[in-house]
């Protein structure tokens, strides 16, 4: 299998290996979001699916979605929600691979409209499960978040739901071919909810920078390291693998310099279900954890695999009591680091 190194300028050059990918039919649910544009062109580029089937509920989004990729005729458009399981299962007719990128994502939204929140990313996840493994569908890759672990927000409760649903999913297509895999990572730079947009306007405007916490600390992956992420899942998965990748930290104050330097900070203080730190892999799930590919990338394994999950040949546990947590990291970006990453546009 070719490895896709994680890079900070963009997309790798090297040849890669992704020959179950191509020329297949691949299907993106919430594909009109920052992930989904990335992912699409990444698709387009370098995979060579026979059919990109990008499922959204959002006709303005993908209008504007389309204008950025023209007349491709590998592209299929579907206006659909994940909580509508009949749409969803004519989606998926000859669909051979599927990365699940649809939720709602805002912590503090959430608070405020949980019982939307479950509908989508608890029941929607059920239903990508449940129709994929009806349609034959190979392969899904679902997109979780590092707030899912250890969670003290309704937004990270129903990502973690999510996450053991599609781990056991492999338990239900156990008697078929379907197999069910999570990434897990943290922040994206450049992604729609982003804060350096906000930062960099009020830095125009000349406003001091609200900071929740001085002390805060982020998991910070790029939009190129998150769609190669889940391209290699593709390629060695068996499924019921739960994969956090070995990213670097940073400090939110480091981060807001690097946007607007020398900017006022303001400590504003934590939002309603806001951490302090964020956490990729609790306590917990580190006794069930091993790196893989040199430590490029950890591995969660199920607690219980009947449909014959097997611990990766070269891999290698993790130390005793081992947690991830992103003020504990051994890995920081430094405020040139950071810089260098927005202007690149990543």
């Amino acid at each position: 299998m070719g490895r896709l190194p994680r890079t900070d300028a963009g997309f790798d050059e090297e040849d890669v290996d992704v020959s179950i990918l191509e020329g297949s039919s691949i299907l993106i649910t919430g594909g009109t979001g920052s992930f989904g544009k990335a992912f699409i062109r990444y698709a387009l580029d370098r995979l060579n699916p026979r059919r990109l089937v990008i499922f959204s509920r959002d006709e303005l989004k993908q209008y504007e979605v389309r204008q950025l990729f023209g007349n491709d005729p590998r592209l299929r458009w579907f206006i659909g929600d994940i909580r509508d399981e009949r749409r969803l299962s004519r989606a998926l007719h000859g669909v051979d691979y599927v990365v699940h990128a649809a939720a709602l994502k805002q912590v503090d939204t959430a608070e405020y409209n949980p019982f939307e929140f479950v509908k989508t990313n608890v029941l929607g996840s059920q239903n990508v499960i449940e129709a994929s493994i009806d349609a034959g569908v190979k392969k899904v890759v679902a997109l979780s978040t590092d707030k899912a672990s250890s969670p003290i927000n309704l937004y990270g409760a129903t990502k973690l739901t999510a996450d053991k649903l599609f781990i056991t999913g492999n338990h239900y297509a156990a008697a078929y071919e379907t197999r069910f895999a999570v990434v897990r990572y943290g922040n994206v730079m450049g992604s729609r909810g982003s804060v350096i947009p906000f930062f960099r306007r009020l830095g125009e405007e000349g406003k001091p920078l609200p900071i929740t916490d001085l002390r805060c600390t982020r998991f910070f992956i790029t939009l190129p390291e998150a769609v190669q992420m889940v391209v290699e899942t593709f390629e060695f998965m068996q499924g019921g693998e739960l994969l956090v990748p070995r990213i670097p930290s940073m400090k939110v104050t480091d981060l807001a310099h690097a946007v607007v330097p020398g900017a006022e900070l303001v400590d504003v203080g934590l939002r309603p279900g806001e951490k302090l730190h964020e956490e990729m892999i609790s306590p917990e799930e580190g006794r069930r954890a091993v790196t893989i590919q040199d430590g490029k990338y950890y591995i969660i394994q199920p607690d219980l695999a009947s449909w014959g999950y097997q611990t990766p040949a070269g891999s290698v546990p993790v130390p005793e009591g081992f947690a991830y947590r992103s003020d504990g990291n051994d890995q920081w970006y430094t405020r040139d680091e950071i810089a260098a990453i927005i202007d690149a546009g990543l």
